[in-house]
């Protein structure tokens, strides 16, 4: 067992082993232990992701668990990869970015065409995803439901200190009809308080990508984007540096509290200007 930098990745496979225990066997961390012939701390470290188990640790710990060789060999697999600084998941995994918001102390988010997730209303994400036309209408309930119990953080007596940066773009990109857009309007004014908006004009800002920062209590901050392709996790200082920059450069640029608040009650006064063109005027 080797002690290093946890990363969220390491974190959420460290978390999929206590899982397995638990429900795989009668036997509480230091029962496990003893079983394995370990220190008490060794199982601890591993379950949290602070320790690089090896390949034999892994092998007993499996085994222990009642898991066969596939299983072991689609584990250390993935496990290889659970302490990379860079690391990509497919979209449709959602388990490390949700453990990630569960965890996190800190948000800073940026998004640009669309309305962060944690603020969406879930018929402003279900019609986001039918207008995409990447999923299945079966798949979409599913996607949705998924997106609502990340938002479950909101819930929680001790919430992440958040602030969202909404560009302007993606208050005028129109998804779904004028109900849809005026419930996630009145939803982002009932959050004020943790939204900066992004004028229209920051046309530089709108060029970059999607990107969050999530802080931890001890562990090391990290940098999140995703696309169609995949989900990114970048816990190297150059990209956490890099992130912070350009935060700094959305905080100076942001309209505050009041000023965003103001825009988004004129954007639900205008819905009833042009009752007939639901598409985003970005001109």
């Amino acid at each position: 067992m080797t002690a290093i930098t946890s990363t969220a990745y390491s974190r959420d496979l460290g978390d999929e082993l206590r899982r397995l225990r638990e429900n795989c066997t009668s036997f509480g961390g230091r029962a496990m232990a003893a079983q394995l012939g370990w220190d008490p701390s060794k199982v601890s470290n591993i379950e949290t992701g602070k320790a690089r188990a090896s390949e034999i640790d892994l092998a007993q710990y499996l085994a222990t668990c009642g898991k066969d060789l596939d299983y072991l060999l689609d584990f250390t697999s993935r496990y290889r990869h659970a302490f990379d600084l860079y690391f990509a998941q497919v979209p449709t995994n959602l388990r490390t970015l949700a453990m990630v918001e569960a965890m996190a102390t800190k948000m800073y988010v940026y998004e640009i065409l669309a309305i962060p997730g944690l603020l969406q209303t879930e018929a402003y994400a279900r019609a986001m995803f039918l207008e995409t036309g990447h999923e299945s209408l079966d798949d979409i309930a599913g996607f949705v439901a998924l997106r609502m119990e990340r938002q479950a953080i909101w819930r929680r007596p001790y919430r992440p200190e958040c602030v969202f940066f909404v560009h302007e773009l993606a208050l005028r990109m129109r998804i779904g009809d004028a109900k849809i857009m005026e419930d996630q309007y009145l939803r982002l004014l009932f959050n004020a308080h943790i939204v900066r908006i992004i004028p229209a004009s920051a046309v530089g800002l709108a060029l970059q990508s999607m990107i969050t920062l999530f802080e931890f209590g001890k562990a090391s901050p990290l940098a999140y984007t995703e696309s169609d392709l995949a989900k990114v996790f970048a816990q190297d200082t150059s990209a956490v540096t890099a992130t912070r920059k350009l935060i700094s450069r959305l905080d100076a640029v942001a309209l505050d509290e009041e000023q965003s608040r103001s825009v988004l009650a004129a954007y639900v006064s205008g819905l009833g200007e042009d009752p007939h063109d639901r598409r985003a005027d970005l001109a």
